[in-house]
């Protein structure tokens, strides 16, 4: 099976509906101070302040019952993204370049707008102390997709990434961190909570997918 790299931005498809985020567009931060938000359910939750913007940057690592690679297997099946991620209308590849893929996804939200953005997407990897180590990062690229469309909002900030670690042959770190801007007009500390809820949703939503026989390397 052919694999499709994406960055599974999966705080994006969970915090939309149940709250329309709202922020002034920024770059990323470059401090590395990052303070404790919570930890439940097997997930650790740090945010950080973002310069010019009342939306936090939020970083979450967790433990996956699941060998690294069948991880990276999961976060680079956008094919099947509508089964298992709730919201997605549609997800697709728009083409490949020699250092990174162009994707393009659009959520349906029952309670605000669809929402749409094209994103660039760079893969490496690397032998670390325990096996095969993944990083997928992404950034917005909408001037390489589709035109806006009427009454679906574009999405014109979304920069993050997934940190793939063997721990041993059996389970990962996972390491999600992400900066977004959805649009809308919800009270930024409700956006915010709303961020820490999703991400949590996002690790349950991972865990369970790649139980699935279909990500060993086995079966790829």
């Amino acid at each position: 099976m052919e694999q499709r790299r994406s960055p599974a931005i999966l705080l994006l498809l969970m915090a939309l509906p149940a709250f329309c985020l709202a922020s002034e567009p920024a770059p990323l931060s470059t401090s590395n101070t990052w303070t404790l938000s919570s930890e439940s359910g097997g997930v650790t939750l740090y945010s950080r302040p973002h310069p010019g913007s009342s939306l936090k940057e939020f970083k979450a690592v967790g433990q996956i019952d699941a060998p690294a690679d069948a991880v990276h297997n999961v976060i680079d099946d956008l094919e099947v993204y509508f089964s298992f991620m709730p919201f997605m209308a549609e997800c697709r590849l728009i083409k490949r370049e020699p250092d990174s893929i162009i994707t393009y996804q659009r959520l349906s939200l029952k309670i605000c707008h669809d929402r749409d953005y094209t994103l660039r997407v760079r893969e490496t990897s690397w032998t670390g102390p325990n096996g095969l180590v993944y990083l997928n990062q992404w950034e917005p690229a909408n001037e390489s997709g589709p035109a806006e469309k009427k009454g679906v909002i574009r999405v014109k900030v979304c920069e993050g990434k997934w940190l793939l670690e063997p721990e041993n042959p059996t389970k990962t770190r996972a390491t999600y961190t992400v900066y977004t801007d959805t649009g809308g007009a919800i009270p930024a500390f409700i956006a915010n909570r709303a961020s820490q809820i999703a991400i949590r949703r996002l690790f349950e939503a991972i865990r369970k997918q790649v139980k699935n026989p279909k990500y060993s390397s086995s079966e790829h």
